[in-house]
């Protein structure tokens, strides 16, 4: 009898031992659970101080006004020309494969292009800082270039790379060029004067200051450069795409107004400012992983 009392004393105690352990455990997860959604609460008023919302509510706005036809009669448009948001997302589910397909050739253009484009640009940087005498002149040539319009471009490259993706692509590049060549070539030569005296003081030589110093201070203003030409090869590929091409969404945008399909030409104009909102994201979290130590990521972090 005494062993069996002592075995349920023992019992009851280990159950009351895992019940206060149960209600640790269950205190530990209620605590963690709080915090997790007082995290998340947090994260979606972060969220909502953003400014998303109100630039969403004036989006919607802007599009019932649209489909009420205010704009129609405050500027004596018809509906050709100017189509109903309500046509236009019809004519974008009536043809979503076709325009999917085009667009990302469009986007292919531009990418390549841009790749292209900067690369050059940085070089023509590097070689104008290195060498001022010799290479200062060519930021100048590269302004030039950018200053000539991509209706002239167009039938050169044309003639150059024939009506494929080259040539589109070679017109994006001209496009984007000056804008990373100035952009880098401002990085590279705003160096602190006491980083630059410093590294002087240890006879580092020249490929080491622009190793260690003049690249990385170029960084911020190369990613400038890239979310400037981001934006700016869709609309040199969709522009080229106009004159000598038979896919894209230039040449679908153009051929659509030849025979007064509006709505599917506005289509084509919503897709591409959706792929340059895309590429622009992109190229913005690119920044925010590659240059996370600069004082500007620390501070919109």
């Amino acid at each position: 009898m005494e062993g069996n009392t002592v075995r349920e004393a023992t019992l009851i105690a280990s159950a009351g031992n895992e019940g206060a352990t149960s209600s640790r455990i269950t205190t530990k997860d209620s605590v963690f659970a709080g915090r997790s959604k007082r995290k998340l609460g947090r994260r979606s008023v972060k969220w909502l101080n953003a400014g998303v919302i109100l630039p969403l509510l004036a989006g919607v706005l802007f599009l019932v006004l649209w489909e009420a036809q205010i704009f129609h009669k405050l500027f004596d448009l018809k509906k050709y020309q100017l189509p109903l948001p309500s046509a236009i997302a019809e004519a974008i589910r009536d043809n979503f494969s076709l325009l999917l397909s085009y667009t990302g050739y469009t986007l292919t253009e531009a990418v390549v292009g841009m790749l292209i484009g900067s690369a050059f640009g940085f070089l023509i940087a590097l070689v104008a800082t290195a060498w001022p005498r010799w290479g200062g002149g060519s930021l100048t040539l590269v302004a030039a270039l950018n200053a000539v319009p991509i209706v002239a471009l167009a039938p050169i490259m044309n003639l150059w790379f024939g009506d494929g993706i080259g040539s589109r692509a070679a017109i994006v590049t001209a496009t984007t060029m000056a804008a990373m060549a100035i952009n880098a070539y401002k990085g590279m030569v705003s160096v602190d004067p006491l980083a630059l005296d410093l590294m002087h003081s240890y006879a580092a030589g020249k490929p080491a200051v622009f190793r260690y110093l003049r690249i990385q201070n170029s960084l911020p203003y190369v990613f400038t450069a890239l979310k400037i030409n981001a934006t700016a090869s869709m609309i040199g590929a969709i522009v080229g795409e106009f004159f000598f091409s038979s896919r894209g969404l230039g040449y679908l945008l153009s051929n659509s107004i030849k025979v007064a399909k509006m709505p599917l030409g506005w289509s084509c104009i919503v897709l591409a400012a959706i792929a340059g909102v895309i590429f622009y994201l992109v190229v913005e979290r690119l920044e925010k992983v590659f240059i996370k130590w600069h004082s500007s990521q620390r501070a919109s972090s």
